[in-house]
């Protein structure tokens, strides 16, 4: 009697699973809209001539309110000077003060943060009640108050707008510090006898840095209309300088009979802020799911 052989037992492949070039929120149409506004922005803010030959200061007075046009985009205004080249040229000091106040609100507050949130204590205590002022005070007002001591232009914008959002950074960044700090390999890198000035930037920095980073491109969309609404109250760079802001106001005048003065570039704002914002809250939450 002979005993039936095994047969030996294949090994179950699991499929392949097919590749994404792009995660699904980055290929629906509303956030590639936003990326090409964005990039058509920072190619208006980097070479402005590759996107128009006018020149933004001077015009030609017997163009004087012309309509928008295909020889004239976005119209011209009570001097002749093309609007739409304005904007462009505009861009740079918009798109460099909002930069600015970024970068100031987030090295600000990741500083802040740090201090804070590692050695607790009175440094804790003070940070947190400066913070804790800070954000009571509405944030336009508070910077109306440091952009009036500073003086007139787009720097001064930057470092009022920075210094204002610093708090908010300072608070994500504390809380994300405690939360690291209390992790199993920080701690055993402090009782080995670690000092801080190796702790901070080796263990805890790289892991509490990413929901700040977050957190500037959210700000991002604010920070730009935070300063064309300065620029627009006459805090900007004086005339005839194309900042957004002052070209929004510029044209406040003449509604009546040149609305392209003022509804263009404010479009032109918005559409910005609404692209920024959207896209940043799709970073975000790809970065949540990671």
């Amino acid at each position: 009697m002979t005993t039936p052989t095994r047969s030996p037992v294949e090994p179950v492949q699991e499929p392949a699973r097919p590749r994404r070039a792009l995660p699904a929120p980055l290929r629906s149409p509303g956030v590639a809209l936003s990326v090409l506004v964005l990039a058509l922005v920072l190619g208006w803010a980097l070479v402005p001539d590759w996107f128009t030959s006018r020149s933004p200061l001077t015009g030609v007075p017997a163009d004087r309110f012309r309509p928008p046009s295909a020889q004239h985009l976005f119209g011209t205004d009570q001097l002749g000077r093309d609007v739409y080249a304005r904007v462009v040229h505009g861009a740079a000091l918009s798109l460099r003060a909002t930069a600015l106040a970024v970068l100031i609100a987030l090295g600000g507050g990741v500083v802040l943060g740090l201090v804070a949130g590692f050695f607790g204590r009175w440094a804790d205590a003070v940070i947190m009640r400066a913070v804790e002022v800070t954000m009571s005070v509405p944030p336009l007002l508070l910077s109306l108050t440091l952009v009036t001591a500073l003086g007139v232009g787009t720097g001064q914008i930057a470092v009022a707008i920075g210094a204002t959002s610093v708090a908010a950074f300072t608070r994500v960044m504390r809380a994300e510090v405690l939360r690291v700090r209390a992790a199993p390999y920080v701690e055993a890198a402090i009782l080995c006898g670690a000092r801080w000035w190796r702790v901070l930037p080796r263990y805890i920095l790289p892991s509490a840095v990413g929901p700040v980073l977050a957190l500037a491109a959210l700000d991002f969309a604010l920070v730009v209309l935070a300063v064309s609404s300065l620029g627009f109250l006459g805090y900007g760079e004086p005339p005839p300088a194309p900042e957004w802001g002052s070209l929004v106001a510029d044209g406040r005048n003449f509604l009546a009979t040149a609305w392209w003065l003022t509804t263009l570039p404010g479009l032109t704002v918005t559409v910005v802020v609404l692209a920024a914002n959207r896209l940043s809250r799709v970073l975000e939450a790809e970065g949540g799911h990671r």
